[in-house]
């Protein structure tokens, strides 16, 4: 059997052989043959060789090395060359390699002391001694005292020892669990890692020995080796498992270590990165601190905003700051030189630098600030932003910018920001409607406030008049809202401002009320003068205004009632009533408006009574006609037409008027067979005059029995004036003598005037 089992072991090794090489060993020397090549040529590998049944040869996994097993060590070759050794006494009797295990006998030796698979015997100096070693964990597997090995042979998952007392031994390797709980027990966590390792663990098991480690480092106060085992359970053990051991102050550095290799490994919150920045700030480690937030640009393992609230918190403002501008948080970055470090001129430059969304948004928030201490600049930059915004930057910056898109903000949105900066105010909103005269509504109302306030507490006379041009120009733009306008200057006493506006508005009465509040008496004759004929009511409000002052006015009441008295604005009683209210104005002022009204009033009644004559005679020359014609024949004498001033010929026309036509003249002029074409117009004219006299005569008759019965005559007259029954009619004019149609509207206003005075 044991034969048999030797010559399988042989084949095994030989067959194995994958250089097509052949090692040849001697007791002197160690030579390796390549039989693939031909003559065979051989390397020398070592000049000692090993007893027989001491060599043998590792598994296919171990790269085919050759093992030999000397007095002293245990030496590992490859096909060209030695490989590494073993140290290990005593006499070698049997050497065997399997699955990664070196199996050893040796005689003469105490037994060592046993670590794994241990079976609890002793074994005593003379006998045989079976050690099995894990080279590459470095560690004795098993070991134990037989009497007289035969050979050692690994078959079907054990291993089988043979004894010359007819014994067989069994040995089957435990499972990786236990062993690693063998270890764990023992503490040889190093081992049980290489193991783990060894044994291909997954990450989980491995990085749970890991954690063992550490807790049992922790435990005997080594937390520097400690940290270092628990760094390497990072994703997968809980952060805060570890975080909370080391939460004490002195131990700060180790929890630091641990916290920057989980920012490496891109695994912390912000939280992690929150307790990071402390640790640097407690430890007051500003190279650990830059070198944490200058890292890499495309390498970035903490929450970046978390940092900067961290760093400006303790302290650390320039750090923050730099933070804020390397990863493009701008209002952090304002934020910081704006409310911590003061640094405007620096915020304001960096403001000038955004994308004009951003840099709107901005100014917006820090504007008042800015404006306060850094005026003129940021003025500089409100008025780059509201017309045409471009960022100030490098020049391959610039190059990249789109200059057909223009980019301007709402300038409105921007006043409040020069609360107390009107100088600054002023030239902002000057540059804007230069620029741009379309800008909002509030634009112009707040710079024509702001001239109204300058011109108001000038003292200088000639700065005040040029102020008041400035105010005045802005007042003729198209862009001022009369309300808002009218409004600040009334607020300011701007009187050439209210003036303008009224007239613009034509508003004419306020412009005399005005004048007459400020007892302006040339002023409001003037106004009169020169509104009167839109607004003929100006005349009489004058006279009542001069009326009611107690003042010397006899010039200006004389001019009024001239005025009237030229243009029949008023009837001479209400004049004479408007008069009595003043003690100042006696007879002499009216004297001579009543004389000349009278005079007038004479000659126009010697006038009518003139035309009656006239009609009179008329009409009894015409009744005079009417009577011949009816009584006596009527000879036509005419020898020309009347028509085309031509001879008459048969057939012809006659008329009683005594015009008479040729027959065809007739046909072709002639709009009716029974008129004369030639009085015709005005037989016409007449008849309408006729017409219309009725038309009126029945008006007035209504209206005077409407407003007779009605109890509220107001309404009555207010209703005939809406509808336009005052007006005066244009269709006709009154005929020489008809002196009842010439006066219905002077009797229609007198019916008026007596209903009111009755009401009265």
């Amino acid at each position: 059997m044991v034969s048999v089992l030797d010559i399988k072991k042989w084949y095994r090794a030989i067959s194995s052989i994958k250089t097509h090489t052949h090692l040849l060993l001697s007791a002197r020397l160690c030579r390796c043959y390549t039989l693939s090549i031909k003559e065979y040529p051989k390397v020398e590998l070592d000049t000692h060789g090993c007893a027989l049944r001491c060599s043998s040869l590792a598994d296919p996994s171990q790269d085919s090395q050759f093992i030999v097993a000397g007095e002293e060590c245990v030496y590992l070759y490859q096909p060209d060359e030695r490989g590494p050794c073993f140290a290990f006494d005593g006499h070698k009797l049997l050497v065997h390699w399997h699955r990664g295990y070196l199996f050893l006998l040796i005689r003469d030796v105490k037994s060592p002391n046993k670590t794994c698979f241990s079976s609890g015997e002793t074994s005593p100096s003379d006998k045989q001694l079976l050690t099995i070693y894990d080279l590459d964990n470095k560690f004795i597997a098993y070991s134990a005292s037989f009497d007289d090995v035969i050979d050692v042979v690994a078959e079907w998952g054990s291993f089988y020892i043979l004894t010359r007392d007819g014994k067989m031994f069994v040995l089957q390797e435990k499972d990786t669990q236990t062993k690693l709980e063998m270890l764990f027990k023992k503490n040889l966590f190093v081992m049980a890692i290489n193991l783990a390792k060894s044994q291909h663990l997954d990450s989980d098991g491995v990085s749970d020995i890991f954690r063992q480690y550490g807790d049992h480092l922790y435990l005997k106060g080594d937390h520097d080796g400690a940290i270092q085992q628990y760094i390497r359970t990072i994703g997968k053990l809980e952060p805060s498992y570890v975080i909370r051991k080391f939460l004490d102050a002195q131990r700060i550095h180790n929890l630091t270590a641990y916290l920057q290799a989980l920012h490496r490994q891109s695994l912390a919150n912000a939280d992690h990165t929150t307790l990071l920045l402390n640790c640097y700030t407690k430890l007051k480690d500003s190279s650990k601190l830059e070198e944490f937030i200058k890292s890499s640009e495309n390498e970035v393992h903490f929450d970046v905003e978390i940092a900067i609230k961290v760093l400006r918190q303790a302290g650390y403002h320039s750090h923050a700051v730099f933070l804020a501008e390397k990863h493009m948080h701008h209002e952090w970055y304002l934020k910081i030189q704006l409310e911590d470090l003061k640094n405007y001129q620096e915020g304001l430059r960096y403001i000038g630098r955004l994308p004009f969304e951003q840099a709107e948004s901005n100014m917006k928030r820090y504007g008042k600030t800015l404006m306060h201490h850094v005026p003129e600049g940021t003025t500089l930059l409100l008025k780059g932003l509201c017309t045409n915004y471009q960022p100030s930057g490098d020049a391959a910056e610039k190059d990249s910018l789109d200059r057909s898109v223009v980019s301007k903000a709402n300038s409105e949105e921007f006043i409040p920001i020069f609360a107390n900066n009107p100088r600054e105010l002023k030239a902002f909103l000057e540059h804007m409607i230069e620029v741009d005269p379309r800008s909002p509504q509030g634009v112009y109302d707040t710079l024509l406030e702001l001239r109204l306030q300058d011109w108001a507490h000038e003292q200088d006379p000639e700065r005040k008049k040029v102020l008041q041009g400035e105010a005045v120009l802005l007042l003729r733009s198209d862009n001022t809202v009369f309300d808002k306008a009218l409004v600040l200057c009334q607020m300011h006493n701007f009187k050439e401002g209210i003036l303008y506006l009224y007239e613009k508005g034509k508003l004419y009465q306020q412009i005399m009320h005005y004048h007459m509040q400020n007892e302006e008496y040339g002023k409001v004759v003037e106004a009169c003068k020169r509104y009167g004929d839109q607004e003929c009511c100006l005349w009489e409000q004058a006279l009542g205004y001069f009326a009611r002052k107690e003042e010397d006015c006899k010039t200006y009441i004389s001019e009024v009632l001239h005025h009237i008295d030229q243009n029949n604005l008023m009837p001479p009683l209400l004049v004479v009533q408007t008069l009595a209210h003043n003690s100042t104005a006696t007879l002499s002022v009216i004297k001579d408006y009543l004389i000349n009204k009278l005079l007038r009033e004479n000659q126009q009644i010697e006038d009518d009574e003139r035309k009656i004559r006239q009609y009179r005679d008329e009409t009894a020359h015409l009744r005079s006609e009417i009577q011949e014609l009816k009584t006596s024949a009527k000879i036509f004498q005419k020898t020309k037409c009347n028509m085309c001033n031509s001879p008459l010929d048969l057939p012809s026309v006659h008329f009683l008027c005594c015009h008479s036509f040729h027959q065809h003249c007739f046909e072709s002029y002639a709009e009716s067979e029974a008129e004369c074409p030639t009085c015709t117009p005005e037989n016409r004219k007449v008849m309408d005059m006729l017409r219309a006299q009725d038309q009126k005569r029945d008006l007035h008759d209504h209206f005077n029995r409407q407003l007779r019965s009605s109890n509220d005559g107001f309404s009555v007259v207010a209703d005939y004036f809406g509808r336009g029954v005052f007006n005066k009619l244009t269709l006709v004019t009154d005929p020489p003598g008809s002196k009842s149609v010439g006066n219905l509207e002077v009797n229609l206003q007198r019916d008026l005037l007596i209903h009111t005075k009755r009401n009265s």
